[in-house]
């Protein structure tokens, strides 16, 4: 049984808070903040909608459409942040190295930076930018937890398979730093196991906790 998540109710009253194009824009880097990222088109929005039980990011059929870091407060002290998606082919050239050159600056400097729920499309997994940012967070030793977005794609047996192999994969190539979970934002799929990962990565449930 899943102990009581105390992140529901900021969840359920977070609010849109700035958008920035470069670091220097960004809220004061103080408090704790988990940011969302995930290659263009993999569910990223989505999930951070399903998990706030609100329509914080915008969801569009049209990859690539989140192009600046957009931050939602959650409280005085937490923050989600909206990371742009990466790797949509019809972004311009010039638009694509200002989005990698700043993601790579808020990923390298952000000290209220906790944590990265890092989206992968469970029929597409591991893309080259999702390999870059788990060699990334292994480097940085920053905790990072994938959502297999797009679970419910995938018949359950065949979904579960794709989840102990990529677990497999994971391990080797990047030990057991790294949580990774089932989730579909229309069937509501692993939105508790999620939130409570976002609850101990922003200080509000003790790692024992979740073991429960």
């Amino acid at each position: 049984m899943l102990p009581k998540n105390p992140i529901l109710g900021l969840c359920q009253q977070a609010t849109f808070m700035t958008s920035a194009a470069k670091v220097d824009q960004c809220p004061a880097d103080e408090g704790l903040e988990v940011a969302f990222a995930g290659r263009s088109n993999a569910g990223k929005s989505s999930a951070l909608n399903t998990l706030t039980h609100a329509s914080l990011a915008r969801t569009s059929k049209t990859p690539g459409r989140t192009q600046l870091l957009n931050f939602f407060r959650l409280d005085d002290d937490r923050r989600l942040v909206d990371l742009p998606g990466y790797g949509y082919a019809k972004v311009p050239i010039p638009l694509k190295q200002h989005w990698q050159r700043h993601l790579e600056a808020y990923l390298s400097s952000r000290e209220s930076l906790a944590g990265v729920f890092l989206m992968m499309d469970i029929r597409h997994p591991l893309t080259e930018f999702d390999r870059m940012m788990l060699d990334w967070s292994t480097a940085s030793d920053m905790p990072l937890h994938i959502l297999l977005t797009k679970s419910d794609k995938l018949a359950f047996g065949a979904a579960k398979n794709a989840l102990l192999a990529i677990q497999r994969d994971i391990r080797k190539g990047w030990g057991d730093g790294v949580s990774v979970q089932l989730f579909s934002a229309p069937k509501r799929q692993g939105v508790e196991e999620a939130q409570l990962v976002l609850a101990q990565l922003l200080g509000m449930l003790k790692e024992e906790q979740t073991e429960s």
